[in-house]
Parts: C-alpha cells; structure tokens; sequence
C-alpha cells in the first residue's frame, strides 16, 4: 500500500462554496447528527472558520514529516485533517509551515494534536483548529501516511470528504452525502426561520415544539 495518494476525488468547489453560510451545528443536524468531531478540537482564534476537502494524514506519534508531505501536494482550497494515533501534546504545525501552507493556498489545518506560534498564526490569519498549544518539538523520522481513511476526533475522515469548522467544532461530511445534506440544511434554515418568527410573537417553546404530550407522559406534576 502506497504511504502517499497524491491524486484523489474531491468534490466541485461550487457545491463546497454553497455550504458557505450555513453553520457547523446546522449542517450537522441536517445530516442526521453525524460526523461531529470530538469538541476538544477547536479552533485557535473564535473567528478562524474551515471549509473544503479534506487532505488527510495520519502522523507517528510527536512527529510531523507526514505534515510536510501534505503541505507540498495539497491543492488550493484543500483542509489538512491530521491524526496523531492519540499523542496530541507536540507542537505538530507552527508559523513557518503556516507561511508555506497561506503561500500555497491551502485552506486550514484540522489537527488532532497541539500547535505552536499560535500567537503568529493568529496574525497571520491562517485557520487551525487544534486540541491547544505545546511549545514542545516534533521530529521527522518516520513514515505515516497521506490520503487515506483516518480516525479524527472520533470520526472517520476519507480524503475528498467535506469539512466545515466554525466556533462551534468541526463537522465532516461523506463528499457522496453533501448535495443531499445542503438540501437538508436549506430545509431546516427556512423551518428555524419560521420557529423565529413564531418565538418573537409570545408562543412559548413548549407550545411551539408540543411538548406538553411529553411532559404527561413523563409523568411531570406541577404545583
């Protein structure tokens, strides 16, 4: 088996554009409730935001050469997903490989591990969502692998696979599964909308949801 794919199927960057304004949470629900990321991945800066294909890489423990692999092969646009095989605390990606990753292109970095130079990145505007900072070094010495099935943050991950991450955690989608999970997440904005509107005239959300029926059945006593 091949350490590196360089060539995979990443889906068309209009329907990726089209999951521009919809939220982690909401395309989260709208997919059934799948493919939330463990929440201790967040992102470094709360107005940091990912969204495109995923590149994904799986790191030796305390080691980042596979990192550097991903940063030359990835395509523009693309989200580097980054397992540790469970050794987060490593300063996996700092501010130089950033500059590398911002002249290429490359949309963000998702890293089940820690990073250093936040304090940079953050200036300098490049989206990486983490498990936290460790000014502790990594070394490159052994293989791991590019572009194949990962475990990330609980989730399995498929290069191709669409990734959206915004200040409330991160959430993957199939790339086979985002048309019909945008028309879901357009259906539940236009229902949410129409909740609003009903909340802002008075109705309670117990009314709204029905969720008396529950409450006696339940068994609720209220004095």
């Amino acid at each position: 088996m091949a350490h590196v794919i360089t060539q995979i199927q990443r889906p068309p960057e209009k329907l990726v554009a089209q999951f521009k304004d919809f939220g982690a949470a909401t395309v989260y629900e709208a997919a059934g409730r799948i493919g939330s990321v463990d929440p201790s991945i967040k992102p470094l800066d709360i107005n940091m935001r990912l969204l495109g294909a995923a590149l994904t890489v799986r790191c030796h423990p305390k080691d980042n050469l596979m990192l550097h692999k991903a940063l030359q092969i990835a395509q523009p646009g693309d989200i580097i997903v980054a397992a540790t095989d469970g050794h987060p605390n490593a300063g996996y990606f700092g501010d130089l490989m950033a500059t590398s990753a911002m002249a290429r292109q490359i949309g963000g970095l998702a890293v089940d591990g820690c990073v250093r130079d936040s304090s940079e990145i953050i200036e300098m505007g490049f989206p990486v969502f983490s498990r936290g900072t460790c000014m502790r070094g990594t070394v490159k010495q052994t293989l791991g692998s590019v572009n194949q099935s990962i475990l990330f943050g609980d989730v399995i991950v498929n290069p191709g696979d669409l990734v959206l991450g915004d200040e409330d955690g991160i959430v993957i989608i199939p790339r086979t599964e985002m048309e019909a999970v945008l028309e879901a997440a357009r259906l539940r904005v236009k229902k949410e909308k129409e909740k609003t509107a009903a909340l802002k005239q008075g109705i309670s959300s117990v009314e709204f949801n029905k969720l008396d029926q529950v409450f006696q059945n339940l068994g609720l006593v209220e004095d």
